[in-house]
């Protein structure tokens, strides 16, 4: 079965929160890296760091868990990105995006 994955994305200064469901991580780290959606949140928002991320191995428990999280305050989500990423690093520097 296809992996898929739980992220969230956050601005240069941490105070937006972006939680999003995919199944390609790295494709969709550079979507939102380069705004290939000019209208969606994470491009007014600048939501471009990617700090947390969860795996699965189906679709479905991602979204179950991402409707969880999405339900739970702010303060829930800062507990699992301080966890395991207590920094805010962004956990894409360094990937190597191409998609030619």
């Amino acid at each position: 079965m296809e992996k898929s994955y739980l992220y969230f994305m956050t601005n240069k200064n941490n105070t937006v929160l972006y939680i999003g469901v995919t199944t390609n991580l790295i494709k969709r780290v550079y979507e939102h890296k380069t705004k290939k959606y000019k209208s969606a949140f994470t491009s007014k928002y600048n939501c471009d760091k990617l700090v947390y991320f969860e795996e699965f191995t189906d679709i479905n428990q991602a979204i179950t868990r991402e409707k969880q999280l999405k339900a739970g305050s702010r303060n829930r989500k800062e507990v699992l990105i301080n966890r395991d990423n207590p920094s805010w690093s962004d956990l894409s520097d360094g990937w190597l995006f191409y998609f030619g």
